[in-house]
C-alpha cells in the first residue's frame, strides 16, 4: 500500500513528514494527539467566541483596528488552507467611508483543543497589524503565543488525521456555564 500524501505538511522538513508518516501506518496518529490535546474547548456560541477573541486583543493589542464581529463559519473550507479568515468591510454612510473588521473561523474548530483555538485567533489577530505572512508577522504571532509554530504544525497534523479518516477526535465540550451567587 502506497503512503498517504500530506498536502498539510509539505512545507515541513521530511524528516517530520515521516515520523508523521510512522504514526498513520502504525494507526496511532489519533492517540497521539489525543495525548497532547486530551479536551475541546467550552466556547460553542460566537458571543462567547467574541468575548474570548477581544481579551486576546485587549492584552496584545490594544491600539491596534477594532473588530466589529467574530463568528465561527460552516462556509470557511479547511481543504482550501483556510483556517479562518480576517476581512475588512468598507461602506458609504452619507458622506464618511465607515470600515468594520471582522475574523471568522472555520467552524470545525467548534470541537478543538483549546490551544487549537488560540493559535488560529492568535492568527487573525495578527492580521490586524500585519497582512503579508512574513518574519513580522510570524513574530507578532510568537509574541502572543509563544508555541505557535509547534500548535499550527499539530493541527496541520489534525487536519492530516481528518483528511485520512474523517473522524473528528474531540467531541463536543459543555458550553461554560455562569452560576450566580446567591
Amino acid at each position: 500500500m502506497a503512503a498517504p500524501s500530506l498536502p498539510f505538511l509539505r512545507a515541513y522538513p521530511e524528516a517530520l513528514q515521516q515520523q508523521v508518516q510512522t504514526l498513520i501506518t502504525q494507526d496511532r496518529l489519533a492517540s497521539w494527539l489525543l495525548t497532547r490535546y486530551p479536551q475541546a474547548h467550552g466556547i460553542r456560541t460566537d458571543g462567547a467566541l467574541y468575548a474570548y477573541v477581544m481579551a486576546l486583543k485587549n492584552e496584545f493589542m490594544r491600539n491596534a483596528d477594532a473588530v466589529s464581529k467574530v463568528a465561527f463559519d460552516s462556509k470557511i473550507h479547511v481543504v482550501n488552507n483556510a483556517l479562518g479568515m480576517h476581512s475588512t468591510i468598507s461602506r458609504v454612510q452619507g458622506s464618511k467611508l465607515k470600515s468594520k473588521r471582522e475574523i471568522k473561523l472555520a467552524a470545525m474548530f467548534k470541537d478543538a483543543p483549546p490551544e487549537f483555538l488560540r493559535m488560529i485567533t492568535v492568527h487573525e489577530l495578527a492580521h490586524l497589524r500585519l497582512r503579508d505572512h512574513d518574519r513580522a508577522f510570524y513574530q507578532l504571532c510568537e509574541h502572543m503565543e509563544p508555541t505557535y509554530h509547534q500548535l499550527e504544525f499539530d493541527v496541520r497534523v489534525y487536519l492530516t488525521h481528518l483528511e485520512l479518516t474523517g473522524q473528528r477526535l474531540w467531541a463536543a465540550a459543555p458550553a461554560v456555564a455562569h452560576v450566580s451567587g446567591a
